[in-house]
């Protein structure tokens, strides 16, 4: 019958319309996952949006590492992840850069939205080690690994830079 025929294209269309999607990885937490070393998230509505044109795969780094949620909060000390109480995650952290890394090239992704200031995702600046809220201009160890392997890395601030990397 036509109403089958119309049924059978419009699933074969939207078929082609999820295959030709393209795929960001997105911090986890800019989507609603409550993974957030303080057990929340912090959900971006424009992120949300970005579902009606593009494939988000979500990660959360610290989680894939193994570290708890909730977390005693780390920051970058030199090229160490130090934790507020003086305990070394480094190893959680560089295991959880790379199983992400491993995500986006199993969705071919070569663009990530990464959580801005974070020890893993912040792509521009991160907190300085001395847990004072002070930035310094320093990348993530996820956002770093992303970007060694080619994979756009922009905060969620940047938004606007899509539609100049597709």
């Amino acid at each position: 019958s036509e109403k089958k025929e119309i049924n059978k294209f419009l699933y074969f269309y939207r078929f082609l319309a999820t295959v030709a999607m393209k795929n960001i990885v997105v911090s986890a937490c800019l989507l609603g996952i409550a993974c957030r070393y303080d057990g929340k998230e912090k959900k971006v509505a424009e992120v949300l949006e970005l579902t009606k044109k593009y494939n988000l795969i979500p990660v959360c780094p610290e989680q894939l590492g193994g570290l708890p949620t909730p977390r005693i909060p780390c920051e970058i000390v030199g090229d160490k992840a130090i934790n507020q109480n003086g305990v070394d995650c480094t190893k959680e952290y560089v295991k959880g850069a790379y199983e992400s890394l491993k995500i986006a090239k199993i969705y071919n992704s070569h663009i990530a939205i990464l959580k801005e200031k974070s020890p893993s995702c912040g792509c521009k600046q991160i907190y300085d080690g001395t847990f004072s809220k002070t930035l310094i201009d320093k990348k993530g160890i996820t956002a770093k690994l992303f970007d060694d392997n080619k994979i756009t890395v922009i905060g969620e601030s940047e938004l606007e830079k899509l539609k100049d990397l597709f």
